[in-house]
């Protein structure tokens, strides 16, 4: 039975560090949740998907963690009060946030709706802020930290990536703002700034067509490009506890951002002229990629670290869009 408010008996107030983590479970979230509990943290994890969630729950408490799981859509005005309430219920404390959870929708603009501009808001940009202001008072109790995972296109645009992007550059654009005040209350905030990784989150993107998932899809498997998803997990984590401004992850990522800062109008039109090769509109909605048509073997040969990152880090058993 998962261990949510609902299940679980009130317990005496932990000596141990207490992290709440939002999309932990799969990916990126399932891996930096392991990390904190390898350092010694109990564990507040959020998802939408209850049955993902659960199998997140048992993966994280094999560890020795205590953990504490909670079905919730971070989107939801409501969330952020019931995730703060159960920290402070379940483990009287908190030490740690990690604002992870995500969406993302690859298409050409004329293809993406308005409701796929207000899902990628509600997860990532309220979906962090919401939690935060909720959350800092209990923070402050123990000097804590806040890891806000935002993306490289929040530092500079992706071509048919525009509700992620803005989103992210909201994203980042309200985590660099609340460094510079939080820490009159002894919170610290880190900006987490991965680039392409292998987490095997291309499987539940939400693509327009075939041919976007087969161009979006392996960025994320060439070791060139893309990162091991548990070594980003253990910088961020790293650099979070540390309290350290900011962290960019891997080399293409820190290359863009910095050239983008100082030039750009360059990467702006070097983007335009990359967004060409792009496949154009079909006129089709979003679905997960998962539900596109079998790829052919190239490809699968192609993007076999990234299938093999999904398998592993929970992308089949949770599949919540």
């Amino acid at each position: 039975m998962t261990d949510t408010p609902e299940h679980s008996r009130a317990t005496p107030r932990t000596e141990r560090p207490v992290a709440l983590v939002t999309g932990a479970s799969r990916g990126l979230g399932l891996l930096i949740a392991r990390e904190l509990a390898a350092r010694g943290h109990d564990l507040l994890v959020v998802a939408r998907d209850a049955d993902g969630l659960e199998s997140a729950r048992a993966d994280l408490a094999g560890g020795g963690a205590r953990v504490v799981a909670v079905p919730a859509d971070v989107g939801a005005p409501e969330a952020a009060d019931l995730l703060v309430e159960t920290a402070e219920r379940e483990f009287g404390r908190l030490d740690v946030l990690v604002a992870n959870a995500g969406v993302i929708q690859v298409g050409p603009a004329e293809d993406l709706g308005l409701g796929d501009y207000e899902q990628a808001m509600d997860v990532m940009f309220w979906g962090l802020v919401r939690p935060v202001l909720a959350a800092l008072p209990l923070l402050a109790r123990t000097r804590g930290r806040i890891l806000a995972v935002t993306s490289v296109g929040g530092k500079l645009p992706a071509p048919h990536l525009l509700p992620y992007g803005a989103a992210k550059h909201a994203a980042v654009g309200f985590a660099e703002g609340l460094r510079l005040e939080a820490g009159r209350r002894g919170v610290s905030v880190t900006v987490g700034v991965p680039g392409l990784m292998r987490t095997g989150a291309t499987r539940n993107a939400q693509v327009t067509s075939t041919a976007e998932h087969r161009w979006f899809t392996p960025a994320a498997s060439l070791p060139l490009l893309s990162m091991d998803a548990e070594h980003a997990a253990r910088r961020l984590v790293r650099a979070t506890l540390r309290g350290a401004p900011e962290i960019i992850l891997t080399p293409p990522a820190k290359i863009g951002a910095r050239v983008h800062g100082l030039a750009p109008a360059t990467t702006l039109r070097l983007l335009t002229a990359v967004e060409r090769l792009l496949p154009g509109p079909t006129g089709g909605a979003t679905r997960p990629a998962h539900t596109t048509p079998e790829p052919p073997l190239w490809f699968r040969r192609l993007t076999a670290l990234d299938r093999s990152a999904a398998r592993r880090f929970h992308e089949h058993t949770d599949s919540a869009t």
